[in-house]
């Protein structure tokens, strides 16, 4: 009878604090994970490279930084989406002539596109416990020869680029292989019924 008291006692003392520790985890889930909620008008960059391979990731890593570099000098005291969005459609001319000089100092010869829209496809992004939707958005493009390496992306206005979702998981497309790691069975034993007595 009195393991049973003690038990009575143990499931109300939960009851008040479950509430408790939900609303400390809700308030502080934005310091623990780490991401930004990005902005409905927000332009992005996406960078596709020409292969996964070390050199063509490299490349890609050194146009992200020249192009990051450029556009943020433009965007730097604008608060208006509609004049970083008109200002960035004017000098795409530019960032073609940033990428072509990234691949001249890299001495690398491949070809490459550079585009601007409403409607360039992103893939999912897990970024610590936060799940950024695939979707069409609208970007900047570029493209490094064949594209089919690993992409990177941020979000170029509001300057969003010191998150490197490149760090975050990329989740697979429906229909796409992707491995998915093997769950180790556990056996899950009841303590308070073995405590009562019950099993």
């Amino acid at each position: 009878m009195k393991k049973l008291w003690l038990l009575l006692g143990l499931l109300v003392g939960l009851f008040f604090l479950i509430p408790l520790v939900a609303f400390t985890s809700s308030s502080d889930s934005k310091e623990d994970t780490g991401y930004q909620v990005i902005p409905d008008e927000a332009i992005r960059l996406r960078i596709l490279a020409n292969s996964d391979s070390d050199s063509d990731q490299e490349i890609k890593h050194k146009v992200r930084d020249e192009i990051n570099e450029v556009v943020t000098e433009w965007v730097k005291d604008i608060d208006d989406i509609h004049e970083a969005r008109k200002l960035i459609q004017s000098r795409i001319s530019e960032l073609e002539t940033v990428v072509d000089e990234a691949l001249i100092e890299e001495e690398e010869n491949v070809g490459y596109t550079v585009e601007y829209g409403e409607n360039i496809s992103f893939p999912a992004k897990l970024y610590g416990n936060y799940l950024y939707p695939p979707g069409e958005y609208e970007a900047i493009l570029v493209t490094l020869g064949e594209g089919s390496g690993s992409n990177w992306w941020c979000v170029l206005f509001p300057p969003l680029c010191f998150l490197d979702f490149f760090n975050g998981t990329s989740v697979a497309a429906e229909g796409e292989e992707h491995e998915v790691e093997e769950e180790e069975e556990t056996e899950v034993k009841f303590f308070l019924f073995e405590w009562l007595g019950w099993s």
